[in-house]
């Protein structure tokens, strides 16, 4: 490209000397040429002055010094030299003169003007000035090399500007076609830089934008893989055990109870599916107003989904959701899988008593989910995804989780470290037959502000941190990866 820009650079400061240069040479010889038979038109006119009527009559004539290198004479109506320098017979220019009219020609390499003398009416001599029309020509020459001399340094200007142009034009581009080529490569976290060209900005702007975009594909790609076998990982686990028991059993009558479970398992699966795929596509926050079920419902759902898994690992599992209004309604999808999350969560990294309740904070809607164990270390980073505080999990539950309250606008944290207490925050929609779409009259906020003594609510409820026969949480400490 630096090539091409001094190549048009220089054919465009070329053609626009050419076209200065060529024209202003020739004004420059004809100016010259014009500026000398001035000059020996003023000394025939001084010699012509001098002329007396009676210089035929022996009357000498004393004519003026002629112009530097030339010759001044005056000649008689014969056309013979009476006086000064001048070829002896007089020339064509001469004889034209002595019709009475000044005559500039050239002949023979010379530059000759004439100019008549008259008297009485009458033409009695002609003065002749000339000068060789070779010094003429060494000055134009010497004019048209100081032009050529202009020009060329006006070219080679031109040139160093068209380099230094060059330069300053190819540069982003080369940087950006090396940031192509490591994007290319799989280096998506490089980012082109701006540059002091408009254009070129607006092209690395919309290339840094291209990426953002292709990056936010992939990340989304990426996770909705990961959630995807994160999430169906235990529902699968759970069929697999059902069909299987399902195989013991000879009484055909017993394998009804085992198909049905395995349907509302694969139920399940589908619905969870439907909820990646929702959090996965653009805009996948946006919620019906179909989608929303009574909280208490969800929270019923649930428990009984997960009771069992955990009474087979020897934990019990207490839900309650009776301080809830029947007419609470929260979107059943999306809350259902974060509870799932973080319920798993206590499974696999918690230990005793897992506990569900819920709080009317009146413009939401406060899910609580609270194991017997402990949280180690900064209790916000457990939300990082591929975080696993003992490495023995993989990361994504409770980004996931986090995610999935974002998307309807709710919000997931921990409250507590010990025993580890998580809160899911979550906008409260109602039956719209009341007039209300949405609970907004009284104390509370999504932002997880806890106003009208709900603090004093929270203090019963978890008993200062021992559950309900005294037993301290802390005891027996719990495994480090949460």
């Amino acid at each position: 490209m630096r090539q091409r820009v001094v190549r048009v650079a220089l054919t465009t400061a070329l053609v626009a000397v050419v076209l200065l240069a060529t024209p202003l040479a020739l004004v420059i010889r004809s100016s010259l040429y014009t500026a000398q038979r001035d000059a020996l038109e003023r000394a025939a006119l001084a010699g012509a002055v001098h002329v007396s009527p009676d210089y035929a009559t022996g009357d000498p004539v004393e004519l003026p010094s002629p112009p530097r290198g030339g010759r001044l004479g005056l000649y008689d109506p014969r056309a013979r030299l009476r006086a000064g320098d001048g070829p002896a017979a007089g020339d064509t220019a001469v004889r034209r003169a002595l019709d009475g009219k000044p005559v500039r020609s050239g002949e023979d390499g010379q530059i000759v003007v004439t100019v008549p003398v008259s008297h009485a009416e009458r033409v009695i001599g002609v003065v002749r000035a000339s000068s060789p029309a070779g010094a003429v020509q060494r000055r134009v020459l010497a004019a048209w090399g100081v032009l050529l001399g202009v020009a060329l340094v006006a070219v080679c200007v031109a040139v160093l500007v068209a380099r230094r142009q060059a330069r300053v034009l190819a540069a982003p581009l080369e940087d950006l076609s090396r940031h192509c080529e490591a994007v290319a490569e799989g280096d998506l976290s490089r980012r082109a830089e701006g540059s002091s060209i408009p254009e070129i900005d607006r092209v690395a702007r919309t290339h840094n934008e291209m990426l953002d975009s292709l990056s936010e594909l992939l990340r989304q790609e990426r996770d909705f893989t990961g959630n995807a076998s994160h999430q169906l990982r235990t529902p699968l686990a759970g069929l697999q055990l059902a069909l299987e028991a399902g195989l013991d059993q000879d009484d055909t009558r017993a394998l009804r109870p085992v198909v049905s479970e395995a349907l509302a398992t694969t139920q399940r699966l589908h619905r969870t599916v439907e909820e990646l795929l929702r959090l996965s596509r653009p805009h996948g926050w946006a919620l019906s107003a179909a989608t929303r079920v009574p909280a208490h419902q969800v929270v019923r759902e649930t428990a009984e989904r997960w009771h069992g898994l955990l009474a087979r690992e020897g934990r019990r599992l207490v839900s309650s959701a009776d301080d809830v209004p029947t007419d609470v309604r929260v979107p059943g999808g999306p809350v259902s899988e974060v509870l799932g999350i973080l319920l798993d969560n206590a499974r696999v990294h918690g230990r005793g008593t897992v506990r569900i309740g819920t709080r009317d904070l009146g413009s939401a809607l406060a899910f609580d989910v609270a194991d017997e164990g402990s949280i180690d270390g900064d209790p916000a980073r457990v939300f990082d995804r591929g975080h696993s505080g003992g490495g023995s999990g993989t990361g994504i539950g409770l980004a996931l989780a986090r995610d999935l309250a974002v998307s309807f606008g709710g919000r997931l944290s921990v409250t507590r470290a010990d025993p580890a207490t998580f809160v899911l925050l979550v906008p409260i929609g109602q039956d719209t037959e009341g007039g209300r779409t949405r609970r907004g009259e009284q104390g509370g906020e999504v932002g997880g502000k806890r106003q009208d003594g709900h603090e004093e609510q929270d203090r019963q409820y978890y008993g200062n941190g021992r559950d309900g026969d005294g037993s301290d949480g802390r005891d027996g400490g719990q495994d480090p990866a949460r």
